[in-house]
C-alpha cells in the first residue's frame, strides 16, 4: 500500500504542471486582461496602470509570470486576486465550505434516494412502477441544472416557502447558533433538490442496470442452488458486487466541486467556488482562475486516489499490486 500511494503522488506532479501550464497558456490567449476594462477609463493615468502592472508582474514573460507563481505555490501562496484585492488562498477558503456543504449534500440526497429506488425497478423490472419511475429517471437526466433552479426560484416566488437564492438570511449575524444552522438549512433546500435530481436520475438506471447484469451471473445462479433467499441472494451478493461501480464515482464527485455546482450557484446566488470560478474567469483574474484550476485538479487526483483504495476495500478481487500496474 505504501509503495503504491508513493507512485500515485510522485505521478500527480508531472500532471499539476501540465495542467496549470495549459491553463496559464489558455489564460494567455484571451484577448486583453484584467486591466483592458481599466485603460479605457480616462480618469485612470496610463502610468497608474503601468505602475499595477509591474506590481502584479503581468508586464513580464508569460513562462516568468508562470515559474513565480508555481513559485508561490510551493509555498503555500496561490497568489493575488487582481478583482477582490484579497489573497486567493483566503478566498478560496472563504466559499470552499460553502461548496462542500452543498456538493456532499446533494451526493447524499441523490444517493440515498437513487441506490434503493434503482434496487427495487430491477427487481421488479418490466412492472408499472419500473416504466414509471426509468421514464421519470429519463426525465431528470435530459432536464438542465439550470433550467431547473429558474423552476424551483419560481416555485419560492410563488409560495413563499423557501428563499429565493442567496446563501444565508441578511440577518444571519444577528442569529444564535441554531437559528443560524436552520436558516442555512432553509437556504439549502432547493440548490440540493436542483443538484440531486439530474445525479439521482443517473445514479438509478446505474444501479437498474448492473442489478440486472449481475443477477443472471453464474455465481447468483449458485447461490440460489444453494435454497438461499431472494432478499439474500439481491442484498448479500448480488448488490455488493453491483456498488463497484459507484465507489469509483464517489471518488471522482470531489473533482465536481468546482464545476458541477457553478450554474447553479451562479442561477440561485450561493457564494460558493463555482460561482467564484465564473466571476474570476468573466474579469479575467488569472491568479484566482489558476487557483481555482489546480483546486479542482488535486480534489479530482485525492478523489480517484481514494475512490481506488475503496474499491480495494470493498472488492475481494482488486489489490494494489493489480492497481500498480495499470
Amino acid at each position: 500500500m505504501g509503495r503504491f500511494l508513493l507512485r500515485r503522488l510522485i505521478n500527480m506532479i508531472p500532471l499539476l504542471i501540465g495542467i496549470t501550464i495549459l491553463s496559464f497558456l489558455v489564460m494567455s490567449l484571451v484577448p486583453g486582461d484584467f486591466f483592458s476594462s481599466l485603460k479605457m477609463n480616462p480618469q485612470i493615468s496610463p502610468l497608474v496602470i503601468k505602475q499595477m502592472e509591474r506590481e502584479f508582474g503581468l508586464d513580464q514573460p508569460l513562462m516568468v509570470r508562470y515559474f513565480k507563481w508555481l513559485w508561490s505555490v510551493l509555498h503555500l501562496d496561490l497568489g493575488y486576486s487582481l478583482a477582490y484585492h484579497v489573497s486567493v488562498t483566503s478566498l478560496i477558503g472563504s466559499r470552499a465550505l460553502n461548496t462542500v456543504i452543498l456538493s456532499a449534500s446533494a451526493m447524499l440526497f441523490s444517493w440515498v434516494l437513487a441506490i434503493p429506488i434503482g434496487i427495487a425497478v430491477a427487481v421488479n423490472q418490466n412492472s408499472i412502477w419500473d416504466r414509471i419511475l426509468s421514464f421519470l429517471a429519463f426525465f431528470g437526466m435530459s432536464l438542465p441544472n439550470f433550467f431547473l433552479a429558474f423552476l424551483m426560484m419560481y416555485f419560492a416566488l410563488k409560495t413563499g416557502w423557501f428563499p429565493i437564492g442567496g446563501t444565508y438570511s441578511v440577518d444571519y449575524a444577528t442569529l444564535d447558533f441554531w437559528s443560524k444552522i436552520a436558516d442555512r438549512i432553509n437556504h439549502l433546500i432547493l440548490p440540493v433538490f436542483v443538484l440531486g435530481v439530474a445525479g439521482m436520475a443517473g445514479l438509478m438506471r446505474l444501479m437498474r442496470s448492473q442489478i440486472l447484469e449481475i443477477k443472471n451471473s453464474e455465481f447468483v445462479r449458485t447461490a440460489r442452488a444453494k435454497g438461499l433467499s431472494e432478499r439474500v441472494v439481491i442484498y448479500k451478493h448480488v448488490l455488493r458486487n453491483a456498488l463497484n461501480p459507484f465507489v469509483t464515482m464517489a471518488g471522482y464527485s470531489l473533482g465536481d466541486l468546482l464545476g458541477g455546482a457553478a450554474l447553479v450557484e451562479a442561477v440561485m446566488n450561493l457564494q460558493g467556488l463555482g460561482l467564484l470560478l465564473l466571476d474570476a474567469v468573466r474579469s479575467l483574474d488569472i491568479y484566482l482562475v489558476m487557483g481555482s484550476v489546480l483546486m479542482g485538479t488535486v480534489l479530482l487526483l485525492i478523489g480517484n486516489l481514494l475512490a481506488d483504495l475503496a474499491l480495494v476495500a470493498v472488492d475481494p478481487r482488486v489489490d494494489f499490486s493489480s492497481m500498480a500496474s495499470q
